[in-house]
């Protein structure tokens, strides 16, 4: 789901440019190495244009919305994991917290909220007032998963803190994997492939 059409459809066609970005500022291959890039999309060279693998495509149902729309959860329906990822950040604080508010109402009891690329406070804040629980496999790595977002804090609003266990709220604060509603004890593991909804 996404709110631009012009996006959507990208997205939904999946072949882009090795030259010049399509619709965006930076080149959005820069943050995949070679191996990364064979597996997710058949090359063109003569074309200078990639096209994602047909596999990747399938079951894929697109469309056109707001993800802080009262109605998503109508229109989309409950999913055991949801991904929310780097289009939070270019809210206001106040509005990326409706919005991922919103958001979690899609996921279904003890289902799986991944969400990057938000203001750290406001994660932390509603991840406290809703009761998720981080999933801890691979935190730090998943949080230091990009450095190039690394080094921009903390002058640009993407840049993204450094990972820091001094701070008493680190097991939550640095989290961008939750469980959501379950009676929890102990550590949390990534669950098994289920129904997956993305709202960028």
């Amino acid at each position: 789901m996404d709110i631009s059409k012009e996006i959507l459809e990208v997205a939904q066609k999946g072949v882009y440019s090795l030259k010049a970005p399509e619709l965006v500022e930076a080149p959005i291959f820069a943050r995949m190495n070679g191996d990364e890039l064979q597996e997710m999309f058949d090359v063109d060279r003569a074309r200078d244009e990639v096209r994602i693998k047909t596999w990747l495509k399938e079951g894929i149902i697109w469309r056109l919305g707001d993800a802080a729309s009262p109605g998503l959860l109508d229109v989309v329906g409950p999913q055991d994991m949801v991904v929310a990822n780097n289009f939070l950040c270019h809210m206001t604080p106040p509005t990326a917290e409706r919005c991922l508010r919103n958001i979690a109402r899609l996921v279904t009891p003890t289902g799986y909220l991944f969400v990057s690329g938000i203001d750290l406070d406001v994660r932390t804040k509603v991840a406290l007032d809703l009761g998720w629980k981080p999933v801890r496999d691979l935190m730090e790595d998943i949080h230091d998963g990009d450095p190039s977002v690394r080094g921009d804090w903390p002058w640009q609003y993407w840049g993204l803190e450094p990972f820091s266990k001094r701070r008493r709220d680190w097991k939550l604060r640095y989290a961008s994997a939750f469980q959501l509603g379950a009676h929890w004890e102990g550590e949390i593991s990534f669950p098994q492939p289920g129904s997956l909804t993305s709202v960028s």
